[in-house]
């Protein structure tokens, strides 16, 4: 699984989180009032020898609390992955080997960034934030998971006001992963039907989801 993870950008970690009042990162002041975000992104993916090992596209959905779905396509190849939090479990479908996995949202907490976004719980229960220096025109904030459990080693975001712009993922292979992103729409309306998933007949399913 966390090769899709990485490949996904991997894909961002999210019910209801707890803020501070002074909003004191650019994270913070994102996601504070965020309730849905759609959004499209390129990403590059690089291994720990600085070379070009994937090139994708994808897009991202989240309906906060606890709710996103996450598909990534490999450029000019078929397959991918699918990440969807159905508010009770996280499916990760990896079509080029038709199996899934699935496992209690709960206990997901810090398994994906991008569960960042669609907030649950206290963040810096979960995660050091802290803000970064200003560069390329972004303000950065990075996101360490405190698990060791985590299928991400570190993530920076990349701000331009309210837009998230960028996010570089460091997974435990020691691959990076860099994220563009584009066609962002905030608080837009959303399909309940994309944040549900059913194994494809014949997928091989590793775990049981909760009821």
């Amino acid at each position: 699984m966390a090769r899709g993870i990485a490949a996904a950008g991997l894909a961002l970690a999210f019910i209801a989180p707890l803020f501070a009042a002074d909003a004191s990162t650019a994270l913070d002041r994102y996601l504070a009032g965020l309730t849905t975000l759609r959004a499209e992104f390129s990403q590059r993916l690089v291994d720990a020898r600085g070379v070009t090992v994937q090139q994708a596209s994808g897009r991202l959905v989240v309906q906060r609390p606890g709710r996103f779905r996450w598909e990534l396509r490999p450029d000019g190849a078929e397959g991918g992955q699918l990440l969807v939090a159905d508010g009770r479990n996280l499916w990760f479908f990896d079509r080029d080997l038709d199996q899934v996995t699935v496992k209690p949202a709960d206990a997901s907490l810090t398994a994906t960034p991008a569960m960042l976004l669609s907030g649950t719980g206290d963040i810096r229960a979960a995660f050091v934030v802290e803000a970064l220096p200003r560069a390329d025109g972004l303000d950065w904030v990075a996101v360490t998971p405190r698990a060791n459990d985590a299928d991400f080693r570190a993530a920076r975001l990349g701000f331009a006001g309210r837009e998230l712009k960028r996010m570089v993922l460091h997974d435990k292979l020691g691959q990076t992963a860099t994220l563009v992103f584009d066609r962002t729409v905030r608080n837009g309306p959303v399909d309940p039907a994309e944040f549900r998933f059913t194994p494809p007949p014949g997928a091989d399913v590793i775990g049981t989801p909760s009821p």
